[in-house]
């Protein structure tokens, strides 16, 4: 149901259209950084481009969706009142419950009336004269502001995959991102997914025991291991609730900001019979632990890395009945860890049912997408439904469209497409009085999120809170603070895994022109450091920046 529209208007009845700050999203990142804004006392608008709040949980409905950092962890820390009143059900709660959450939270805080919905943002163009930002909405609307911050959501622009026809198709489609909110009726149907990544994994465990037929098309298997879900009862849920000052301050000290920490040790430094131990716990074990909590040189160490791959390989040769499927799920070009981990339950044994068929298209390409169905090189095959989990144009796909244009007409697409350059992740030369939340560069890309997201929007409130109190009008990060900033970050990476790795996380994606290379996108330090160099950035009167009356 859309949110009623409670905006701020003129006298007379018509829309205000100038503010101190604009944010562009009513997700997580968008509705906290409303929320302190407002608390400084500034006109802010929030522009959506759903009809309610909860980014990823408003628009991923799909069969599946759900949390895999802890519930408990990823809610807002801000406010102990609403921590103590809102209860979760289970360990890592499903979409519908988490976009519950978020409406408790706009309600509470009475954050709807000053977002706007159903409104996509389609350019920012900054005007040096004034020191303002102009906006323009895709409904013709037109907006200014003083301070513009984006909370777009390094997950949100969805990509369908190349292929011919997919126009086509006469049955039911949908790419996972935009499920509709209507039910869809799968019992019974021939159902083809493809995709295999995170959420093509949830998607496939969860409609594999009602489908009449279900075909996977997969181009790269990924490591998956179990999320060990279970319900929250009435005891666990009261030391949840006692128990959270301490639990943040450990997720403040951790380097992802989840419960799971780094073990100290490395893989060699122990003996076979204690790592095997080590791992069959970790295995046993909920959430990311697996991932978060290994050996230290897991995701730096090639041969580290590589037996613990072996690890996770028997285990899926274990649960996958056919020896031919198994090896087809067991991926061959990555190691463990180093794309994101898709947290399973009994994805592995979906394989096992007689009517689930798994298609490497590596080896038998998708040529087209047909009236019925889908053609591949060996076969034409019909579906009732097809579904796209072909992930996002990650991280910077939700900047690109937009149009930002900065000094001088300055295109941030043009300028980032050249090579991602930010100053702490959170803003870039060139565009004044822009800050990016959970942008490139930024720790909160490789985070459970919520925990970043409130560090960047406190650290935007703090700066927002000195530019009131000393009349400043206009700030931009310097160009060698840019430089210093990206070449700090490229470095942490260096030596990293992953960086070898197409993936999301290094900005790889072959259904989006352009996006065939490696970048790095991501702050590899961990959130404690990038915590204390943003502070450190404050704490020296915004080094690195330039601020104007």
């Amino acid at each position: 149901m859309p949110d009623t529209q409670l905006l701020e208007t003129r006298p007379g009845g018509t829309e205000a259209t100038s503010f101190d700050a604009i944010v562009i999203g009513a997700g997580i990142a968008g509705l906290y950084q409303l929320h302190r804004l407002r608390g400084l006392g500034l006109s802010v608008r929030a522009f959506e481009t759903g009809t309610g709040v909860g980014g990823t949980w408003y628009w991923n409905r799909y069969p599946g969706a759900r949390f895999d950092s802890e519930s408990y962890t990823y809610g807002y820390s801000f406010d102990d009142g609403l921590l103590q009143d809102w209860n979760w059900s289970e360990h890592f709660a499903p979409q519908a419950e988490t976009l519950r959450y978020l409406n408790h939270v706009a309600d509470r805080f009475d954050l709807r009336r000053d977002i706007r919905f159903s409104s996509r943002v389609t350019m920012a163009r900054w005007e040096e004269a004034r020191r303002r930002w102009d906006i323009a909405l895709e409904d013709g609307a037109r907006f200014d502001c003083r301070f513009l911050v984006t909370a777009l959501g390094p997950l949100s622009a969805a990509t369908l995959p190349r292929i011919p026809g997919t126009e086509d198709f006469s049955g039911q489609s949908f790419h996972t991102h935009d499920w509709p909110h209507e039910e869809v009726d799968l019992a019974g149907k021939r159902i083809a997914v493809i995709g295999t990544g995170a959420t093509g994994v949830q998607v496939i465990q969860t409609i594999a025991p009602i489908a009449g037929q279900l075909t996977v098309f997969q181009r790269t298997p990924n490591w998956c291991t179990p999320l060990h879900n279970r319900p929250i009862g009435a005891e666990e849920q009261a030391c949840i609730k006692a128990g959270y000052p301490a639990m943040f301050e450990l997720l403040r000290r951790t380097p992802g900001c989840y419960i799971h920490n780094t073990d100290p040790r490395g893989t060699f430094e122990v003996t076979e019979e204690e790592r095997e131990a080590f791992w069959e716990r970790l295995y046993a074990e909920p959430g990311f632990s697996i991932w978060m909590a290994n050996f230290r040189d897991m995701l730096t160490d090639p041969g580290a890395n590589a037996l613990f791959s072996d690890f996770v390989a028997r285990k899926i040769r274990q649960r996958v009945r056919d020896p031919k499927v198994a090896e087809m799920l067991i991926p061959k070009c990555h190691g463990f860890g180093t794309r994101r981990v898709p947290q399973e339950t009994h994805y592995y044994e979906a394989f096992n049912l007689p009517h689930v068929r798994l298609v490497d298209i590596k080896a038998t390409p998708i040529e087209r997408v047909t009236e019925r169905g889908i053609r591949t090189g060996a076969e034409d095959l019909e579906f009732d439904v097809i579904i796209y989990a072909t992930g996002f144009d990650a991280v910077t796909g939700a900047f690109d469209r937009v149009d930002f244009q900065g000094i001088g007409g300055l295109s941030l697409k043009e300028k980032w497409d050249a090579g991602v350059r930010t100053y702490l992740g959170l803003m870039s030369q060139g565009f004044p009085n822009m800050l990016t939340i959970v942008g490139p560069h930024n720790a909160s890309t490789r985070c459970n999120i919520p925990r970043c997201i409130e560090q960047n929007v406190e650290w935007i409130t703090a700066l927002m809170r000195h530019v009131q109190a000393h009349g400043i009008t206009r700030f931009e990060t310097t160009p060698e603070a840019e430089a210093e900033w990206s070449r700090h970050v490229e470095e942490l990476a260096s030596g990293m895994l992953y960086t070898l790795v197409d993936s999301w996380m290094t900005g790889v994606n072959r259904n989006v022109e352009g996006r065939e290379g490696r970048r790095i996108l991501q702050y590899q330090g961990g959130a404690p450091a990038y915590r204390e160099r943003c502070d450190a950035v404050a704490t020296a009167g915004y080094e690195g920046m330039v601020l104007s009356r």
